[in-house]
């Protein structure tokens, strides 16, 4: 299994999973042009793409993914809240299919198998998702305000993950943003810290050989910052662990695993 970031931040948000048969794109919230170019830079296969997994229906998880489901062919992916707020969502009267996901219940796809768990955010039923083929998993949690237990259970099944670590709690707390956007960020429905991250990272840290830090924010964070929290949350995992920093304006290193 190959993972790769095509985007990664509050302009939006993409991740490329390819297997042995196969491919799977988590969210799509650039424009479908933006993503296909980033794609084929990354050495991607549109026609190997089996379905488009959607964490929630923020636009910047959401923007691209109606016109590449219909061009690619293949079902949106999600929980029934999801859905239907992507479903109102839409402009096109052109039919695309849908496949609802339950939280906990594992789905089919291709020769992945993938099953979500729920996030705690601003949104109609979010979501995360694990993927696993041939006896290996990842786990994929963007948006989240806390990481609950079962956010851990799910991540800690996994061989590498992509998980948020939005914001530096200080940087946030001394910057520009308005105090209603400050108290929404850092609330238990916004986005993940990089405190939090790295708490997470030293429950689960001895199970991974890789790490994707995603969602960073361009005002509130900074790639440092980021890397020497999860650094310091990894510990003495540090060594065995791949930590490879997701941008907005740029494609992450693939990780192979």
């Amino acid at each position: 299994m190959k993972i790769t970031i095509l985007a990664s931040g509050s302009k939006g948000n993409s991740v490329y999973v390819e297997g042995e048969d196969g491919a799977l794109l988590i969210d799509a919230g650039l424009s479908a042009k933006e993503i296909r170019t980033r794609l084929a830079a990354a050495g991607g296969d549109e026609e190997a793409v089996r379905a488009i997994l959607v964490t929630h229906e923020h636009i910047d998880h959401l923007r691209g993914v109606d016109v590449l489901a219909r061009r690619f062919g293949v079902p949106v992916v999600g929980t029934g809240g999801t859905l239907g707020a992507f479903l109102d969502k839409r402009t096109s009267a052109k039919p695309v299919e849908t496949v609802r996901a339950t939280y906990g219940e594992t789905l089919a796809l291709g020769n992945f198998s993938v099953t979500p768990f729920a996030t705690v955010h601003d949104a109609s039923e979010p979501c995360g998702f694990c993927v696993r083929e041939d006896g290996i998993g990842f786990g994929c949690c963007l948006d989240t305000g806390i990481v609950t237990p079962g956010i851990e259970r799910a991540l800690g099944t996994c061989d590498a993950v992509v998980l948020e670590s939005n914001h530096c709690p200080q940087m946030l707390e001394e910057g520009p943003y308005p105090y209603y956007l400050k108290e929404r960020i850092r609330s238990k429905r916004g986005h993940l810290s990089n405190t939090a991250a790295a708490t997470c990272l030293g429950d689960i840290g001895g199970n991974l050989s890789a790490v994707f830090l995603a969602h960073l924010s361009e005002v509130n964070n900074t790639p440092e910052k980021a890397v020497a929290a999860a650094e310091s949350g990894l510990g003495l995992y540090l060594d065995d662990t791949d930590l490879v920093v997701s941008g907005q304006h740029e494609i992450s290193r693939p990780v192979i695993l």
